[in-house]
């Protein structure tokens, strides 16, 4: 059926013989409809291939039913598994998920977010890594709720949702101390991000805690990708005495840092112990499997959706709130 001879919302009530209002109720479940009534709405809905219109419900609610994960690397498995869990939450309540994968840097972040607030998204979670304080007020200006992966907590500017980034690399330096290790590498991200200064500080308050002397030379920094990890792994494992152990940002620094071992013809966890932090899927899978700190990506994109919508059910007059979910170091044979 074309779009201009499209059955709207009068002809199924007109053929189902009930009001407007009665069709209305049993599309959005929002009110008690009789059972034998549903059926023989929805059964008209089938016969006459029934859409709403989303353009005119958005008039009427004032929601265009469309939520934005705005990401700084789609190839990344940790973002994925989040929007996974957006859609776990969003997609049962008639919301679209979309995923806006930006370049690292603040203008095409400016562009992306103008093209998304257009477009009236009721709600935007933002994995940015190059976010700022402008790009937060833009969102909230807009009229979109908004939750953030880091940063620090402003009422101004909407929920954040992060897990324990400090406390979960602690846990991985600890790990490799307990084993025996004593001069340890660490393969940070970028130190301006919040993660690459949260997962930093985790890695000081162990060394820090053992009773092993900070070492700015065994710190190496980049980006948080593989290519990040080959050239960091590369820089540590050049020192003379090299470092017992590398302890990676992220994991798939450490699938890098897995590469450089290799190219220099040493063995893990032999001749250097390798870990990880996210827990990406593909962890598992490496040789040697990865000993990494579980980053709970589905649940932090279930907690976002959930924010997301209490924000649309309950107004901005609610104060900012921040959630932390905890990690859990997984052990595995790369150290």
């Amino acid at each position: 059926m074309s779009k201009e001879n499209r059955a709207g919302i009068a002809d199924v009530a007109a053929r189902a013989g009930v009001s407007i209002t009665t069709v209305s109720h049993v599309l959005s479940g929002r009110r008690p409809v009789s059972d034998k009534t549903k059926a023989k709405v929805l059964r008209v809905v089938q016969e006459l291939d029934y859409r709403p219109d989303p353009s005119a419900r958005g008039l009427r609610t004032g929601r265009s039913e469309a939520v934005a994960l705005v990401v700084s690397d789609v190839t990344n498995p940790f973002y994925p598994q989040m929007a996974a869990g957006l859609q776990d939450v969003l997609q049962p309540q008639g919301f679209l998920i979309s995923i806006c994968s930006v370049r690292e840097n603040s203008e095409d972040l400016d562009a992306a977010l103008r093209h998304l607030l257009d477009r009236k998204v009721d709600g935007v979670v933002l994995a940015s890594l190059t976010a700022q304080e402008r790009h937060y007020a833009a969102i909230t200006d807009a009229g979109a709720s908004l939750v953030r992966l880091s940063g620090e907590l402003d009422p101004r500017f909407g929920d954040i949702v992060r897990a324990d980034d400090t406390g979960g690399m602690a846990d991985a330096v600890t790990h490799v101390l307990e084993r025996g290790n004593r001069r340890i590498g660490f393969v940070n991200g970028d130190p301006d991000t919040a993660p690459g200064r949260l997962r930093l500080a985790g890695y000081e308050r162990a060394l820090r805690d053992f009773g092993v002397e900070f070492d700015e030379s065994l710190v190496v920094s980049g980006p948080f990708t593989r290519a990040g990890g080959v050239e960091g792994a590369h820089a540590l494992l050049a020192l003379d005495p090299a470092p017992e152990a590398l302890v990676c940002a992220n994991d798939l620094i450490a699938v890098g840092a897995l590469d450089a071992v290799r190219e220099r013809g040493l063995s893990v966890p032999r001749d250097v112990a390798v870990t990880g932090f996210d827990d990406i899927e593909a962890a598992s899978l490496l040789s040697p499997p990865l000993t990494t700190v579980h980053n709970p990506a589905r649940e932090i994109g279930r907690t976002c959706a959930r924010l997301i919508l209490e924000r649309l059910s309950e107004g901005p007059a609610q104060g900012a709130r921040e959630v932390v979910l905890p990690q859990k170091l997984i052990v595995r044979e790369s150290t």
